[in-house]
């Protein structure tokens, strides 16, 4: 990482959208990126070195929390399409054009339907560790909904987005846990574990994102699409991609070995030159 991280030092502003205000955070310059960010997850989820990586190569860098949840206010939930709206109202209220929105687990949920819901203000779609809309070749782990539902300590962090059997991964998420650590004021407060549980359900379902617009925009759409995933998530399986890899006309896949949920966790600085290579390549 940098000497001083841009991510690290931002300050948290805010803005007004009809019925709430959202918490974001902006590093970089350059062509503009929306985040949305995982379940569970605030600001502070995304690694500071993906983010400084990010605006390293050439990107205007927005991460936000969602409505009710860290420092943004309003009613939480994990509905997908409030997500995606957060989203939209966020672009708007900060005027932004041509973006490249991503996500990250329902973040990438989110980001599918901000493509679907407001395709004018999309240029790419970027999607990390997600599921596509629609009947899954392979579900997620049941231990997924175990470790969702309780106050995660090291080694669930390893098991949640790394490989445990994994030596290599395991000590990229000892640094990675270092990185997310390293932010001492400014912190945006957690997700309630026992709120996001109860939002789960018992376990696995298939479909997860029973969308068909969804499903029919990736078919249709001209905006470039890209995934980045792991090769072993237990929350969304990066096989249910390749399933679709014939159908999508759009889509790019990446796939990081010996990896899981988080890949721009493990592989933070390769996760943005994808990105970019991505970005400058599929104009």
């Amino acid at each position: 990482m940098a000497e001083i991280s841009a991510s690290l030092t931002a300050r948290t502003r805010f803005v007004d959208v009809p019925g709430r205000r959202l918490a974001y955070r902006t590093i970089g310059s350059g062509k503009p990126i929306v985040l949305c960010v995982r379940f569970r997850g605030t600001m502070d989820a995304w690694d500071p070195l993906f983010l400084d990586s990010l605006a390293s190569q050439g990107f205007q860098v927005t991460v936000f929390d969602y409505s009710g949840l860290g420092q943004s206010t309003g009613d939480p939930t994990y509905q997908p399409a409030a997500l995606a709206r957060d989203a939209i109202d966020l672009i708007t209220a900060l005027d932004l054009s041509s973006v490249i929105i991503g996500g990250w687990s329902v973040g990438g949920i989110a980001a599918q339907l901000v493509m679907t819901m407001a395709p004018q203000l999309v240029s790419h779609t970027v999607l990390i560790g997600t599921t596509p809309p629609g009947h899954l070749v392979k579900p997620g782990e049941a231990l997924f909904y175990t470790l969702a539902k309780r106050e995660n300590d090291f080694d669930d962090f390893v098991s949640l987005f790394f490989e445990p059997t994994s030596a290599e991964s395991t000590e990229a998420a000892r640094r990675s846990a270092n990185r997310l650590a390293a932010r001492k004021l400014d912190i945006s407060p957690e997700v309630p574990w026992q709120w996001a549980g109860a939002q789960l359900g018992d376990g696995p379902k298939n479909p997860v994102f029973p969308v068909d617009a969804v499903l029919q925009a990736l078919k249709s759409t001209r905006i470039p699409v890209l995934h980045i995933g792991g090769d072993h998530d237990i929350v969304f399986p990066v096989e249910n991609w390749y399933a679709l890899n014939n159908q999508l006309p759009t889509l790019h896949l990446v796939t990081f070995p010996r990896a899981g949920h988080g890949p721009q966790l493990q592989y933070p600085q390769a996760s943005a030159r994808h990105i970019a290579a991505f970005v400058d390549t599929q104009a």
